[in-house]
């Protein structure tokens, strides 16, 4: 007999696992899967981030230097280190960060010819213990590169749901069909428990037009799958990075940290009735 988290009972609930997806760069991905990190911690979850880009912003962003990342997800796919091994403690109490490096350009490759090659992170992650075995992980967040390439398949493979992340610009609903398609084959082929979370809108200008027309397209295309808040287009969320920092760190008081934070009430709100239902 199970929970609903599908655990035994008396075990440690399973992390839910969400995958921050969408072939289209600039959507503000890493940024949300760092913020949103940080206010799910701040709200007393305990979070990992795994940062499944080969460009790493995600570890950069939180403060991770390149030298310090001795063993990366890199190492985690290609089968010569745990994930266990790869996480790495940030300056956010209760948020971990298995970071990535340029090595993982070429994991595709290296793996391609295997037949576990879809499931190497879900097979990381099943193995997974965690710094402190007393309190686990309650979310896992992958942040993946901006393609559908075996990376994001991964991802798409280990996860419970998609969280996808769109901008407020003429094309955001084009990028999202195509994810939508991308998703119902690993449901079909990979993966038949993963769901749409929730869509995200970021960079909201409610100054713009188009931003509003973009939001009333989006919200009629998806329905109660948008998230009512949207992240608005804040200049303190992109200086944040650049010192290391969540902008809830770098400045909580601003419009997109709080955002960040109504985002990740919302997301328990929903987890909670989805095992309620």
């Amino acid at each position: 007999m199970t929970d609903r988290s599908g655990s035994a009972p008396g075990a440690p609930a399973k992390p839910r696992i969400l995958v921050l997806a969408n072939q289209k760069g600039g959507v503000g991905k890493t940024t949300t899967a760092i913020n949103l990190g940080t206010a799910l911690a701040a709200i007393g979850e305990k979070v990992l981030i795994v940062d499944l880009d080969p460009q790493g912003n995600a570890s950069t962003g939180l403060g991770i230097d390149r030298k310090s990342r001795r063993v990366s997800t890199y190492h985690v796919l290609s089968g010569e280190a745990s994930l266990d091994s790869a996480i790495t403690e940030t300056v956010v109490p209760g948020l971990f960060v298995a970071p990535s490096t340029l090595d993982l350009l070429g994991v595709e490759l290296e793996i391609a010819s295997e037949k576990d090659r879809a499931h190497r992170l879900k097979n990381a992650i099943a193995a997974l213990k965690g710094p402190d075995v007393t309190k686990p992980f309650t979310y896992i967040l992958i942040d993946c590169p901006p393609s559908l390439n075996l990376l994001t398949i991964n991802a798409l493979t280990a996860a419970d749901a998609v969280l996808v992340p769109l901008q407020c610009e003429f094309f955001a609903l084009e990028g999202l069909s195509q994810l939508l398609k991308t998703v119902e084959q690993v449901r079909s082929a990979l993966n038949p428990k993963l769901t749409i979370h929730g869509v995200v809108l970021t960079m909201f200008d409610p100054r713009n037009n188009l931003s509003g027309q973009v939001v009333a397209d989006v919200r009629q295309f998806m329905g109660s799958k948008v998230y009512e808040t949207m992240i608005p287009r804040n200049v303190r969320v992109s200086e944040a990075p650049s010192h290391g920092k969540p902008v809830l760190l770098y400045d909580l008081k601003c419009a997109g940290s709080q955002a960040y934070l109504r985002l990740a009430s919302e997301i328990i709100q929903r987890e909670r009735a989805l095992r309620a239902a």
